[in-house]
């Protein structure tokens, strides 16, 4: 269920032009974020990774102030939710003036701590570490995962992880991944040009301050056959066990319970 929208700020049906360029060209960034209790979660990293993101895509922001109070106005009406905060170019015709939008709801998404089987594929699209103008942007288009996604859920997997097209282990369709090989918990570089993931970053924070050792480069797929413990990580999944990537099996072990339980804790006694 979707809760108010506002466009820039004023209460909105929902309704955009088809010429907004979030309709025509997919042009535009976004976040998501998770409100729990009515409370945004991790608001200042997730409103600091949209002004990276719209200074990439040369997109204008309202007052970062103006952004917090629509967030938390969502958050307040939508209490255990995620936030959508969408950010378009305005009117993609030539000569229209239509005015730039920010569209922030709040909407119902489950929270499932169940393990899921997830499926290889190859991600010819990703830059995979070659640089760009949009490399760490978080922008619309999303079509390539998203297919990647359905080919997985064809295959009687619940979503995808991507590698590049040389072998090397990326991310998730809309989440990051990490494993634990002899104890280490490792997890792809930044440098591979995926998201860089306020979750993930919260937990590597939280594996550092319990002791986890934790390595962060570049791996090959094949890496993962020795791996004890395999998780996805991000706003909607949190810290979510894999028990199946292709044909190799795995098992919910403890280290990704302690973090899935620290992260618990995380949001059960943080707020903004």
């Amino acid at each position: 269920m979707t809760g108010i929208v506002r466009i820039n700020g004023q209460v909105s049906a929902g309704s955009i032009p088809v010429t907004d360029s979030s309709v025509l060209r997919g042009d535009g960034c976004y976040e998501t974020l998770r409100s729990y209790g009515g409370r945004p979660f991790a608001l200042d990293r997730h409103l600091d990774r949209l002004q990276r993101s719209a200074t990439k895509m040369e997109l204008m922001l309202p007052e970062r102030s103006d952004l917090e109070d629509w967030i938390r106005a969502a958050s307040a009406e939508g209490g255990e939710c995620a936030v959508r905060i969408l950010v378009t170019r305005g009117s993609a015709l030539p000569d229209d003036p239509g005015e730039p939008k920010v569209i922030v709801f709040s909407h119902t998404w489950p929270l499932s701590k169940e393990p899921a089987r997830f499926m290889m594929v190859t991600a010819p699209w990703h830059s995979a570490g070659h640089d760009w103008a949009l490399a760490g942007a978080k922008y619309l288009s999303y079509a390539p995962n998203m297919s990647a996604a359905r080919a997985a859920q064809a295959a009687g997997f619940d979503d995808a992880v991507l590698n590049t097209v040389d072998g090397l282990v990326l991310e998730g369709t809309t989440f990051s991944v990490a494993w634990v090989v002899d104890g280490v918990l490792e997890t792809p570089t930044l440098e591979l040009g995926i998201l860089d993931s306020i979750t993930r970053a919260l937990v590597l924070e939280m594996a550092d301050d319990v002791g986890i050792p934790i390595s962060v480069g570049r791996f090959p797929v094949s890496r993962l056959d020795r791996a004890s413990e395999v998780m996805a990580i991000s706003t909607i999944r949190e810290v979510q066990p894999i028990i199946q990537l292709g044909d190799t099996e795995y098992q919910a072990g403890e280290i990704t319970r302690s973090l899935a339980r620290a992260f618990d804790q995380l949001v059960g006694s943080t707020g903004s």
